[in-house]
C-alpha cells in the first residue's frame, strides 16, 4: 500500500516537482488545462531540493514550470483549510507574471501564466463541480475575446470528487482518484481503471519509495503540524458552537450567535474570518448548495435557535434545516 499522502504538500513537490517526474506533472497540467493547451516538455522553474527546504529558503512548495509552447504554469496542493485561498493564489499568479520579465524586456514578452490549484478541502460555494476555472471576460458580452488571455485560473477541490473507480472518465478523474485514494492503492492491486494510465501507475510505484530516511522525517514533522492545526481547528469550532448555543439558550439567539462568533475567533477558529455559522456548516456538511444559503439568508431568530441546536446531532443539512419551520 501507499504509505505516503500525497496530497501533503512536501510529498506533492516530490512527486510532481521533481525532475524524473516531469512526465507526471505534464500528464497533470494536460488533465486540467484545455485541449488547445495541451503541452508535451516541461522546464521546472524551482525543482525539488530537499537541501533548500531544510535551509528555510522554501516555505511555499508550489511548483514553477514553463511548457515549450512558452506558457507558464504554477501548481500547488492545499492541504489545509484556507478561505482567503483565492486572494493567495491571484497573487502568486501575478509574482509568476513579474519574474518572467528581466530589465529591459518589453510587455508584449509576456506569456500566458496558468495558475492551478488543487485543494483538500471545500472552497467555492454554491457549486458541486470538482473542477472551475476561471478567466477574464468581456462582461458587456460574457465572451471571452482573448483579448486578456493571459490569466487562467483552475481550482481542483478534492473533497468534491465522489466518483467509483466504475465511474471514472476522464484524465482528471484518474488523477483525482489516484490523489484521494493512494493510501488505498499498490502496485499489486490497482483497479483497471488506473491500471490502464501509465503515469498513474508510475506514481502509484514512485510514491511507495520516493523517500530516503531523511525525507521521511521531513515528511512525518510536515503531518505532525497539518494534524496540529486541525485538531485546534476542530476543538475551536466545538468549543465555540457549544457556547453560542449556550448562550443563545439564555439571552436570545441573536446575542448567543456573536458570543459564538467571538469565542470561536479567540480560540483560532477562522483567523480573522467571517460568517461563523455558515463556515461550520460548511465544515460539518461540504459546500452549501443554493436553497441553504438562501435559507440562512432568508432565516428569523427561531429558525436559528433550532438549526442552533441540531447542527452537532443532524446527520444531513437536510435533516439540519427540516428542524426549523419551511420559508415560503
Amino acid at each position: 500500500m501507499c504509505k505516503i499522502n500525497p496530497r501533503v504538500d512536501f510529498a506533492f513537490k516530490k512527486l510532481f516537482g521533481s525532475e524524473e517526474n516531469k512526465d507526471l506533472l505534464i500528464s497533470l497540467i494536460n488533465a486540467i488545462i484545455s485541449d488547445e493547451e495541451q503541452i508535451v516538455e516541461v522546464e521546472l522553474k524551482n525543482p525539488y531540493n530537499l537541501a533548500d527546504y531544510r535551509a528555510g529558503k522554501i516555505s511555499i512548495l508550489d511548483i514553477k514550470a514553463k511548457g515549450e509552447n512558452g506558457r507558464w504554469f504554477n501548481i500547488e496542493m492545499q492541504i489545509s483549510e484556507d478561505y482567503n485561498f483565492d486572494k493567495r493564489a491571484i497573487y502568486y499568479w501575478a509574482k509568476l507574471v513579474t519574474e518572467q520579465l528581466s530589465e529591459g524586456m518589453m510587455f508584449k514578452e509576456l506569456k500566458k501564466t496558468i495558475s492551478i490549484n488543487i485543494l483538500d478541502y471545500n472552497f467555492i460555494p454554491d457549486t458541486a463541480e470538482v473542477h472551475n476555472c476561471y478567466k477574464i471576460i468581456n462582461t458587456a458580452t460574457g465572451k471571452d475575446d482573448r483579448l486578456h488571455d493571459i490569466f487562467e485560473l483552475h481550482y481542483i477541490e478534492l473533497k468534491k470528487f465522489k466518483k467509483s473507480y466504475t465511474e471514472i472518465q476522464s484524465s482528471l478523474d484518474r488523477w483525482s482518484s489516484f490523489l484521494t485514494t493512494a493510501h488505498k492503492l499498490d502496485r499489486e492491486h490497482t483497479p483497471k481503471e488506473l491500471a490502464s494510465d501509465k503515469n498513474i501507475v508510475k506514481a502509484i510505484a514512485a510514491i511507495d519509495r520516493m523517500f530516503d530516511e531523511e525525507e521521511r522525517q521531513v515528511y512525518d514533522v510536515r503531518m505532525q503540524s497539518l494534524a496540529d492545526v486541525e485538531s485546534k481547528i476542530a476543538s475551536a469550532a466545538e468549543k465555540g458552537m457549544e457556547k453560542g448555543v449556550e448562550i443563545g439558550r439564555e439571552q436570545g439567539i441573536e446575542e448567543g450567535v456573536e458570543r459564538g462568533m467571538e469565542k470561536g475567533r479567540e480560540q483560532g477558529l477562522v483567523e480573522g474570518q467571517s460568517l461563523f455559522f455558515k463556515k461550520l456548516l460548511e465544515r460539518r456538511f461540504g459546500a452549501l448548495p443554493g436553497w441553504a444559503t438562501e435559507k440562512l439568508t432568508r432565516a428569523t431568530e427561531h429558525e436559528l435557535e433550532a438549526w442552533a441546536e441540531a447542527i452537532l446531532t443532524a446527520p444531513t443539512l437536510e435533516a439540519l434545516f427540516n428542524t426549523g419551520p419551511a420559508i415560503s
